[in-house]
């Protein structure tokens, strides 16, 4: 699979990246339901030996278990195959498993040790601030990144969910080495300005929900909606499994089907190549819970969409994004 550099670093992403937020499991609100660790990393080692070459986790996915799950997976691969890891910071949950944010100098320093204790490795190579909330205090968390960085604990940090005045804020305590935006063919806010000063800036976009988690596939309907587990979260909080964004949504896969077949692709690889199609875009982040779904969209890493299949695309968004 083709490798893109990751901004300023030394670190050379595979086009796709394995999501690990599912491999949490249940037992904490935004959970996708249960999941059998097995799975998990068999699903690992699967995209390890299909050429993906780095997984994207979180401590607050599933409370610090997919993370101890990304760490048995390393574990069994050993040093000689071991993919980049890059974690998350400033989200922690209480008793009730419900997240919260947590910027303070201190949490950010312990959540360090506890990523690298679950991870069971000595250095995190992408340590990233989940979300920039409480906004006033950023500068004080991300100078408490620098400072794992200095320590020797984390190779490079970034930043998730954040806009360009905030990065601006950033870029001269230490430098961005990437930002984790959603990006997909439902959401495209980045497209107006964000992608431009990343590049413009050195900095790696690693998409996340290219997805759009779940919906962008050849599975998506209205009967697999409803048969999601309770727990699953996207039934319960996202509207776009919801009248009347789900009768769109499921308008859209339907004309987006012809386009993918036609090469002998899926609809899930398609939104995948859609996302990378951006040259500002070092990878996309493929959620996957079994192996067999990342040996489906592991082939859109090298899949180029041509000026046509992009114009076609674009042609069906533009509505569906102005509405």
């Amino acid at each position: 699979m083709q490798t893109r550099r990751l901004g300023y670093t030394d670190l050379h992403l595979s086009a796709i990246g394995l999501g690990a937020w599912a491999m949490g499991g249940s037992g904490w609100k935004f959970s996708w339901g249960a999941q059998d660790d097995r799975d998990s990393i068999a699903t690992i080692h699967r995209a390890v030996e299909l050429g993906i070459n780095w997984i994207d986790t979180a401590p607050v996915y599933g409370l610090g278990h997919s993370e101890e799950v990304v760490g048995r997976a390393l574990k069994q691969l050993g040093a000689h195959r071991r993919p980049i890891i890059a974690t998350k910071c400033g989200r922690k949950w209480d008793a009730a498993g419900v997240p919260y944010a947590d910027l303070h100098p201190n949490s950010i320093r312990a959540e360090i040790d506890a990523s690298l204790r679950r991870l069971g490795v000595e250095v995190i190579d992408l340590y990233q601030m989940h979300w920039p909330q409480p906004d006033e205090m950023i500068e004080e968390a991300w100078g408490a990144m620098a400072d794992g960085v200095r320590a020797g604990k984390i190779r490079y940090i970034g930043v998730c969910n954040y806009n360009v005045a905030q990065m601006k804020r950033l870029q001269p305590i230490h430098p961005i080495a990437s930002l984790q935006p959603p990006y997909s063919m439902l959401v495209r806010g980045v497209e107006a300005e964000t992608l431009a000063f990343c590049a413009a800036n050195n900095i790696g976009v690693v998409c996340y929900s290219p997805m759009q988690k779940g919906i962008l596939t050849d599975k998506f309907s209205r009967a697999w909606v409803e048969q999601l587990p309770d727990d699953d979260h996207r039934k319960q909080f996202d509207e776009r499994f919801k009248e009347p964004q789900l009768s769109r949504n499921l308008a859209l896969v339907e004309q987006l089907k012809p386009i993918a077949h036609r090469s002998g692709h899926t609809v899930a690889q398609l939104a995948v190549a859609w996302v990378l199609r951006r040259p500002e875009v070092t990878s996309a982040i493929v959620g996957a819970r079994k192996p067999s779904q990342i040996e489906e969209t592991v082939a859109a890493g090298d899949w180029n969409l041509s000026p046509q299949e992009i114009a076609e695309i674009d042609a069906l968004l533009t509505p569906a994004v102005s509405a």
